[in-house]
């Protein structure tokens, strides 16, 4: 059985590998499909191959204006999926048009695997926001396509059906959920050691619409509720990035309007899943703006706060029923101790919480193990 798996891979954002890396895990290790059966498309090839060990393609193939960048995809890529039995549209956020195209993109690319005379598989995607006419049609076309559709969460589901989709939608846990876990955490007394992660929320040089007052409410937000919590709690505070390079910047920007930067720790690497696991399990606790270093922190079984910028962010917190460890980007900016009041309740009852995380790691692994059986099943079932 040949595979193919389109996402938002090779572009330095480290959440999108993580789910890749999952995907390839289950595919590898637990479906026994040859390295040499794989194709990424990619929007960095060589990145791709370099990292996993398979073959990737280009995902779009830039050729003068667009109308001929579009037509030149179209054919490049017909001409290899119809050397594939199956395509995997996998999972991440990428059934979305907050920037404009990903919905469309993607979903372009799941249906002409149809149209090649490949088996579609949507596979643990996020859904949403849906805004455009245009991201809603190909969206739920991709959808009526499918062999097989799953969700990471319910309001993915939930989104699906209100665009008509009528088929059966499973929701299984993130693929990045199947990383493996550090050998050993050890439980601490309270919280020391804080590892942050930021995203440039509404900056211009990120966002698909600049709003540089939003911009600047949320760096100065999140600058006093860290300050806070190094005064009341006296911790460390370590930032690290999953998409690079791009949140390096949020971080100095949020450091450099810190009292307490001496206790700050910036780290300007393009980490890698596994580096991220590791990094996440040798703290104490995660602030997570970035959706997956809330995913990779739950792997490494280390307790976590979410920011949030995005409404998966909420819905991640509401599957492992934890919402109220939550914080909203415009909270941020109002209230200075929203964070420290958050940590103070969770330390009054740490070590069942560090307990209970472990707990919620080995259930979500399981949940993305769901995954598996309709991967198996779906293409046994459909292969050509």
């Amino acid at each position: 059985m040949k595979i193919g798996i389109i996402g938002n891979y090779g572009h330095n954002n480290n959440g999108d590998e993580a789910i890749l890396t999952g995907i390839l895990k289950q595919l590898i290790e637990e479906l026994s499909i040859p390295n040499e059966d794989i194709i990424v498309f990619s929007n960095n090839p060589k990145d791709t191959e370099q990292r996993y060990g398979v073959r990737a393609v280009p995902i779009f193939h830039r050729k003068g204006p667009l109308p001929f960048s579009i037509m030149k995809t179209l054919k490049e890529n017909y001409l290899i999926m119809r050397n594939l039995d199956v395509i995997i549209v996998g999972g991440g956020g990428i059934l979305m048009d907050l920037y404009k195209w990903d919905g469309p993109l993607y979903a372009t690319l799941g249906l002409l695997g149809h149209y090649a005379g490949c088996k579609v598989i949507v596979y643990g995607v996020g859904v949403g926001p849906i805004e455009t006419k245009l991201g809603a049609f190909f969206i739920k076309q991709l959808s009526q396509k499918a062999c097989c559709i799953s969700v990471r969460d319910e309001q993915s589901k939930r989104l699906l059906q209100a665009l008509g989709v009528k088929r059966d939608i499973h929701v299984i846990g993130d693929p990045a959920l199947y990383l493996a876990a550090p050998n050993e955490k050890q439980e601490s007394h309270f919280v020391q050691k804080v590892a942050v992660t930021a995203v440039p929320y509404y900056n211009g040089k990120y966002w698909p619409t600049s709003n540089e007052q939003k911009y600047s409410n949320y760096v100065t937000g999140m600058a006093k509720n860290l300050d806070q919590l190094i005064e009341k709690k006296n911790v460390a505070v370590t930032f690290f990035s999953t998409k690079y390079p791009q949140d390096v910047q949020v971080t100095k920007d949020i450091a450099a309007l810190m009292k307490h930067r001496d206790r700050v720790t910036i780290i300007d690497k393009n980490l890698h899943p596994n580096d991220i696991v590791s990094l996440c399990a040798s703290h104490d606790l995660v602030i997570g703006t970035r959706l997956h270093s809330l995913i990779l922190a739950v792997v490494a079984r280390t307790p976590i706060i979410g920011i949030g910028y995005h409404p998966k962010v909420y819905h991640f917190l509401s599957l492992i029923r934890q919402t109220d460890r939550y914080v909203s980007v415009e909270t941020l900016g109002m209230e200075p101790a929203s964070i420290v009041q958050i940590v103070e309740k969770m330390e009054k009852k740490w070590l069942d919480i560090q307990r209970e995380t472990r707990q919620i790691a080995e259930q979500m692994k399981e949940k993305a193990g769901e995954g598996i059986e309709l991967l198996r099943l779906s293409g046994e079932k459909h292969v050509r």
